[in-house]
């Protein structure tokens, strides 16, 4: 973790307590989230199992669905537990997006140790209708949010190994789920269903101490993207229609910076919370090399970022951290797939009284840091 960053911040989210000074989207010590610390001896909490087999309905044969890596979790709440939805690929080929991606399925009563389900819960099936979109890649980098009545909406990639897109998928018991196919297939007449699309965070907020889908301005609303932060917005969380600038393009809230650690791109990561200063988003930031990039970290790292955007208008950039708050420190979050360094944020939730932010660790573990208000000083 970035410490002398974490020393200049003293955090805390609105629905934990009150901000320590007078609120300034400048000045990220009266809104941001954190700090967030790594338990000790927790991590990594998910790693890759090659005993665990799957009868594969797109290959007709049992594989080890989990045996190379595991990675990029969404997280969530069901009676009373978390339960992570992590991204699991086999050993049928060899480099990243060459292999086939699972979701599988582990919880745990306080949100550090994890019993796995055993299979993976949503996964490709050549007989499904979606096989087009998902063989042979598979579904890949879910994220999870729940409605108030008890709904989990699941926004995950769909890579058949050609194209990324964005899609939606329900469910009740998150082990049993419809799939919706892509998010954006009816928007602007399909303009965009082909077009490469992932990495989508739906804003929520805390009601009775549970992270529930908010509604803003009548509509539900969900930043997405991987080079740039885009907005979209739906009236049921299964069809989406991303927003436009003036010139008819993708509308982009956030872009790359040169100089800084998001220097690459800056693509989304759990989902976002509303809070009494506005919307926080945390997004993952990669870094350039040469001049464009930012020395103090490797080439290609991954750190996590947060944003501030309005409340009134979630467009609307109010704040944003020039230094990242996490970055890759253990071994295992520099090795893997990933060797120049990742901690990639996919899974937020809140539990307990602590906010557990679950990340990927290189593309190969999944690990836990928690923020606990109760102990900020």
């Amino acid at each position: 973790m970035n410490k002398v960053f974490l020393l200049l911040l003293v955090l805390v989210v609105a629905g934990c307590g009150k901000s320590p000074a007078t609120f300034s989207a400048d000045d990220p010590a009266t809104w941001a989230l954190g700090p967030f610390e790594r338990p000790a001896n927790v991590n990594p909490v998910v790693s890759p199992d090659t005993m665990s087999l799957f009868f594969c309905p797109m290959r007709g044969e049992a594989v080890a669905w989990e045996g190379s890596d595991t990675f990029n979790p969404a997280a969530t709440v069901l009676n009373g537990r978390v339960v992570l939805l992590y991204r699991a690929e086999d050993n049928s080929a060899v480099g990243i997006g060459s292999r086939t991606s699972r979701i599988g399925y582990a919880s745990s009563p306080d949100g550090l140790f994890f019993v796995r389900h055993g299979a993976p819960v949503l996964f490709p099936s050549k007989d499904d209708a979606q096989a087009e979109n998902e063989c042979p890649g598979g579904c890949e980098d879910p994220r999870v949010v729940k409605t108030e009545d008890g709904l989990y909406v699941m926004m995950y990639t769909q890579w058949n190994r050609q194209q990324a897109r964005l899609a939606v998928a329900t469910s009740r018991d998150l082990v049993n789920w419809q799939k919706h196919g892509p998010a954006f297939a009816k928007a602007h007449g399909g303009r965009f269903k082909d077009d490469f699309s992932k990495s989508a965070s739906i804003v929520t907020c805390l009601k009775d101490g549970e992270q529930v889908v908010a509604r803003i301005n009548g509509k539900y609303w969900m930043y997405w993207g991987e080079q740039f932060v885009n907005v979209a917005t739906s009236e049921d969380l299964i069809e989406w229609t991303p927003l436009l600038d003036e010139q008819g393009e993708l509308l982009k809230v956030i872009t790359p910076r040169k100089g800084c650690f998001d220097s690459q791109l800056t693509e989304c990561g759990p989902p976002a919370i509303l809070t009494e200063n506005g919307i926080i988003l945390i997004y993952n930031g990669k870094n350039l090399d040469g001049a464009d990039g930012d020395s103090r970290y490797t080439p290609n790292t991954y750190c996590a970022g947060q944003a501030l955007f309005s409340a009134d208008d979630p467009t609307k950039l109010l704040g944003r951290l020039n230094e990242p708050f996490f970055v890759p420190e253990a071994d295992f979050e520099r090795s893997g797939q990933y060797p120049a360094g990742t901690v990639f944020t996919e899974g937020l939730v809140y539990h307990q009284g602590r906010w557990l932010l679950y990340y990927g660790c290189a593309d190969s573990r999944v690990s836990v840091a928690v923020y606990d208000p109760t102990q900020r000083k």
